[in-house]
C-alpha cells in the first residue's frame, strides 16, 4: 500500500479515506477520488504533515503545484516549510508572460505553463501533485523547471498507479509517494 514508512499509522487513515470510483471517467478506469480525503480533516492533516516532515529540512525554496490538485496540497506544504508556491497550469490560464512545456499524452499532446520569473536559477524545488499515472505531467513539470535552472529535489504525490509505470518515465528524478493504489 504505502511507498513511505509502511509502519506509520497515518498512511492507513489516508489510504482508507480515498474513494475509488469504478469506470470513471470512462470504462476500465478506477478513479482515485481524493475529495473524500479532503472531507476527513485528520487524513488531510496527516497527508500534509507527512510531506512537511519529509521536506522541512531539505532547503526547498519553491513548491510547484500541478493543476489542479497540486493546488490543494502545495500551498500548505509551502507555508509550513517556508517556501513560495508556484502554480503550474494548463495553457491560457495564467495572465502575463509564461514559459511552457509540451508533453505527450496517450492520444495527442498537452502543455504546462508557469509565469516567467516565478522561479530563478539555483532555486530548489519540490513538485507536488495528487497522483502519478504515466508520469507525463510530472516529467513536463521537471523539464520546465530545469530549463530555467531550478534544481528539482523531488516530486511527490499522494497516490501512485504503479501498473502505469510513471515512475520509470521519470528516469533518475526522485519520486516520493504516500500510497500505491492497489490494482487501479
Amino acid at each position: 500500500m504505502a511507498a513511505g514508512d509502511a509502519q506509520d499509522p497515518r498512511l492507513e487513515r489516508i489510504a482508507s479515506s480515498i474513494r475509488v470510483i469504478p469506470d470513471f471517467p470512462k470504462p476500465g478506469i478506477m478513479f482515485q477520488d481524493i475529495t473524500t480525503l479532503l472531507l476527513d480533516t485528520q487524513a488531510f492533516k496527516d497527508t500534509i504533515d507527512l510531506f512537511v516532515e519529509r521536506y522541512k529540512d531539505k532547503e526547498i525554496s519553491v513548491v510547484a503545484g500541478i493543476e489542479a490538485r497540486g493546488f490543494i496540497f502545495g500551498p500548505p506544504i509551502a507555508l509550513a516549510i517556508g517556501a513560495k508556491f508556484v502554480p503550474m497550469r494548463k495553457p491560457n490560464k495564467l495572465p502575463g508572460k509564461v514559459i511552457s512545456e509540451e508533453y505527450s499524452l496517450e492520444y495527442g499532446t498537452d502543455t504546462m505553463e508557469m509565469h516567467v520569473g516565478a522561479v530563478g536559477a539555483g532555486e530548489r524545488a519540490l513538485i507536488i501533485d495528487d497522483l502519478i499515472a504515466t508520469g507525463g505531467t510530472l516529467g513536463a513539470a521537471i523539464r520546465l523547471l530545469e530549463r530555467v535552472g531550478v534544481k528539482v529535489v523531488e516530486s511527490a504525490c499522494v497516490i501512485a498507479l504503479p501498473e502505469l509505470k510513471g515512475r520509470e518515465r521519470l528516469g533518475d528524478n526522485p519520486l516520493f509517494v504516500l500510497i500505491n493504489a492497489p490494482g487501479a
